[in-house]
């Protein structure tokens, strides 16, 4: 068996491999390269075995990856998701449903240090799941909304998913990053509009807290100095050109490092152990970046590529019936595995259907991490619903029955990008 119908079936045997825990580089990797001596031969396996490993570990632009983890690493360790947690509830904690629209708030400014969705939902909900309990909030709110909250670490800058899509569709990883603001914005905007519309319809899910004085917000707002100075010099330095995203990623790796030590977070056993996550993490990400790449070569060589590119426009569809048919298979996909196996297995083919549509790759890639950000929420398989469960050790089932407003969210979100496409290209267009 040659051609597309192969391709089709590597892809399923991938998905069926994932599905039965086999690690998703090893997926990737056997499948891709059974399928690649089949259609090539021995002898190109050879060739590209040696190729892609060198392929996907020398490119400069790959050395901002491990620099935004250690940044992450570093901000948790330092305490930031605390600080931010407890800026913002002092100024809202005081409103109906007021610490979760804090916990909304600060996964969304702790997400734009870390760049984790899982990294953000885990750190909050040990820092936000007990304050809310111990005010009498319902469990499915709390947890919702710390899990919902915690998917906006993948679209604020600086963002795994954004720069991992950046890497394999050759695009400016900058421009992406800046691309990620306004959506991620208004993600976090509907997220507190969803924790309003549930304490809305049940008073008793979201009872208010304390008012705190000015004088405490202002002596809050001295705290979280560093966490705003950082993010604005990262992201401000690479919109202002004055520096690029891997030394943008530098200066925000020393930074976090700086805060953390300065602040007394960290010593050299801990300072060890965060080098040695972030070596763990980085390993884990390259890994799966060699198994894609010998997956996409059996595709390429398959030819499904062109073959779906053909038979869209065989069917004479609305490019926007296509775009939609994408979004869905994309949330279905999101439910059934994680969100950077599912881009780095898809995007290739997926990527030039889209530009072969005439979609602004900018865009589509905001478009592509918010339903990743779905996908995250959704169960079977959404990742910080299980990350939560976890945390808290609540029964899976209660985090889900609160989650359903979060999810129409991110639905509206979708919406507004599609009607509104300069929601996420407009600031990458004034970039200097």
């Amino acid at each position: 068996m040659t051609g597309p119908l192969l391709g089709a079936l590597g892809f399923a045997a991938v998905i069926a491999l994932i599905l039965l825990r086999v690690p998703v580089a090893i997926a990737m990797g056997v499948v891709g390269a059974i399928g690649y001596v089949h259609t090539s031969g021995l002898p190109s396996l050879a060739f590209i075995m040696g190729k892609v490993p060198f392929d996907s570990a020398f490119p400069y632009s790959l050395s901002v990856l491990p620099l935004f983890i250690m940044m992450g690493v570093f901000a948790a360790h330092a305490g930031l998701s605390k600080t931010l947690y407890d800026t913002v509830s002092a100024f809202i904690g005081h409103l109906r449903g007021g610490l979760a629209l804090a916990t909304v708030g600060a996964c969304a400014v702790f997400g734009a240090i870390c760049g984790s969705a899982i990294a953000t939902a885990a750190t909050m909900g040990r820092v936000a799941l007990p304050e809310m309990r111990r005010l009498g909030y319902k469990d499915t709110l709390a947890s919702a909304s710390i899990a919902a909250g915690g998917t906006l670490g993948v679209m604020i800058p600086p963002s795994i998913l954004l720069l991992v899509y950046g890497i394999m569709t050759e695009q400016s990883v900058g421009k992406l990053f800046v691309a990620g603001i306004v959506p991620g914005i208004l993600g976090m905007v509907l997220y507190m509009g969803a924790v309003r519309w549930a304490t809305w319809r049940d008073p008793a899910a979201g009872p208010g807290g304390p008012r705190h004085t000015w004088a405490e917000r202002y002596r809050s707002l001295k705290r979280v100095w560093e966490v705003v100075g950082l993010f604005a010099v990262v992201l401000g330095g690479m919109y202002l050109g004055w520096f690029s995203p891997t030394e943008a990623a530098a200066v925000g790796a020393v930074g976090a490092v700086a805060i953390a030590w300065i602040g007394g977070h960290i010593d050299g056993k801990s300072f060890a152990a965060a080098l040695s996550e972030t070596a763990l993490t980085t390993g884990m990400i390259f890994t799966i970046l060699v198994g894609a790449g010998v997956f996409n070569y059996f595709i390429e060589a398959t030819g499904l590529t062109d073959a779906l590119i053909g038979w869209v426009e065989h069917l004479g569809w609305n490019r926007w019936a296509v775009m939609f048919l994408l979004m869905v298979t994309y949330i279905v996909l999101g439910a059934l595995m994680d969100e950077l196996s599912m881009i780095l297995l898809t995007v290739g083919p997926v990527f030039k259907l889209v530009t072969a549509l005439g979609f602004d790759p900018i865009w589509f890639g905001v478009m592509l991490v918010t339903v990743c950000e779905i996908g995250m929420i959704v169960p079977p398989v959404g990742i910080n619903l299980f990350v939560l469960q976890g945390v808290s050790g609540l029964p899976l089932l209660t985090i889900v029955r609160g989650i359903l407003p979060f999810v129409v969210a991110d639905c509206l979100r979708l919406l507004a990008l599609s009607l509104f496409p300069a929601l996420a290209t407009w600031l990458p267009s004034r970039m200097i």
